[in-house]
């Protein structure tokens, strides 16, 4: 029997193609609505599987992503830090409607500012064990503020919480906590709602927009997001930054969900609105702690190439990106680990593993936690049956067996 620590997204996808599904891979290839060859490539381990595949590939096998990613990886203090804090946010997500008991003493809105400020900092940093210890108890505080304050200061404090929902999410997400993320979502657009703020809500729709793209329902999301887009396409010509970076955000949203259905045209019509926004907006910005921008442009149309499966051309549009000092270390991390991708889809493995060297070095919980480096070492380890001394370093400091 396989060791289910060896064994890739392709082992699993294969082994229930075969022993629960009785399906060929020509089968499975129809229910995802992908090539024959992308299927037989996948399970072969010589292409490691995109998130788009494993969405697809999830639901027409009828289990989680999470199942065929596997069990995530422990290899540090903080990596159980941050895993064990999952327990309490889970409670405070859990505990919402309830009103504070007892003799609780209210921060004030300054106070809580500067805490979810620093949280979301802690976000753009992948410092997920710092927020998995910080955050249930600031959920805890800010519940009790929208109890305590009313008017205009309360939905203050509910654009607080949703911005703290929107941090918790993102730790359960990358700790592959899909549920808990979800469920983040589900209180983040209640407190958005709450706080009056249209664009708060419509970063909302980005984050539900993610949802539909999890279980690889395409269409939905892209419809969902034309809509949400119509909602402030009158007040573009003000010219207000913050709405344009939510109109540029959401753009590269469509982008993301129109490769993954295949449509390469729209995915790059997408990725033009957005870089001309980006181009009239000038600079980088956070709002909503959605960071938009001419940077973050540029490392989205190197992932959406990625996600296209077109490895040649997020090779050739990395040559144009200019990532400045102090850009968010989030981001930085995500271009690297895609283009760790596009090499390796562009053949070239040598700068494949350049690429997750780098990743780590700038963002190492998330590299070693994320499910697509995982699938892209061994994919260069099954393409390199010697496995140089530093492949195998790599692997072990990820957690990950490759034999």
């Amino acid at each position: 029997m396989t060791d289910q620590m060896t064994m890739t997204v392709g082992d699993r996808v294969k082994s229930i193609r075969k022993l629960e599904r009785g399906w060929t891979q020509r089968q499975l290839a129809a229910a995802m609505n992908v090539s024959t060859d992308l299927v037989s490539s996948v399970e072969q381990n010589r292409v490691p599987a995109s998130p788009s595949f494993k969405a697809a590939a999830a639901r027409a096998l009828k289990v989680t992503v999470p199942h065929l990613d596997g069990a995530l990886p422990m290899t540090t203090a903080d990596d159980r830090d941050a895993v064990a804090g999952l327990n309490d946010i889970r409670r405070e997500l859990a505990a919402w409607k309830l009103p504070p008991t007892g003799e609780t003493e209210v921060r004030s809105i300054a106070e809580l500012a500067k805490d979810v400020h620093r949280t979301s900092r802690m976000r753009h940093a992948v410092n997920l064990s710092g927020m998995a210890s910080e955050l249930p108890g600031l959920l805890a505080d800010l519940r009790h503020a929208w109890n305590h304050y009313s008017g205009p200061d309360r939905e203050k404090v509910f654009g607080l919480a949703a911005e703290a929902y929107a941090s918790t999410g993102q730790v359960a997400w990358k700790l592959r906590e899909v549920d808990l993320s979800s469920l983040c979502v589900d209180r983040y657009e209640w407190a958005a709602e709450q706080s009056g703020d249209l664009l708060a809500v419509l970063a909302g729709d980005y984050q539900r927009a993610g949802e539909f793209l999890g279980t690889a329902d395409w269409s939905t999301a892209l419809d969902f997001l034309e809509h949400s887009r119509s909602l402030i396409e009158s007040d573009l010509s003000a010219g207000d930054p913050a709405t344009l970076a939510m109109w540029g955000n959401l753009h590269l949203k469509s982008g993301l969900a129109a490769a993954r259905a295949g449509n390469r045209d729209a995915a790059d019509a997408h990725l033009v609105e957005a870089r001309a926004t980006a181009d009239r907006i000038g600079a980088d910005r956070d709002d909503y702690r959605l960071c938009f921008g001419p940077t973050n442009v540029q490392i989205w149309s190197v992932g959406l190439a990625v996600e296209a499966n077109d490895g040649t051309t997020a090779v050739a549009r990395s040559r144009s990106v200019n990532i400045p000092v102090g850009t968010q270390v989030e981001r930085v991390g995500h271009y690297w680990i895609d283009l760790a991708r596009g090499f390796l889809l562009h053949g070239d493995r040598e700068r494949a593993f350049g690429a997750l060297r780098e990743a780590k070095r700038v963002a190492p919980m998330m590299t070693r936690f994320h499910p697509t480096v995982q699938d892209t070492v061994r994919a260069l380890a099954h393409a390199d049956r010697r496995r140089t001394d530093s492949l195998r370093g790599f692997a072990a400091w990820a957690g990950i067996r490759t034999v």
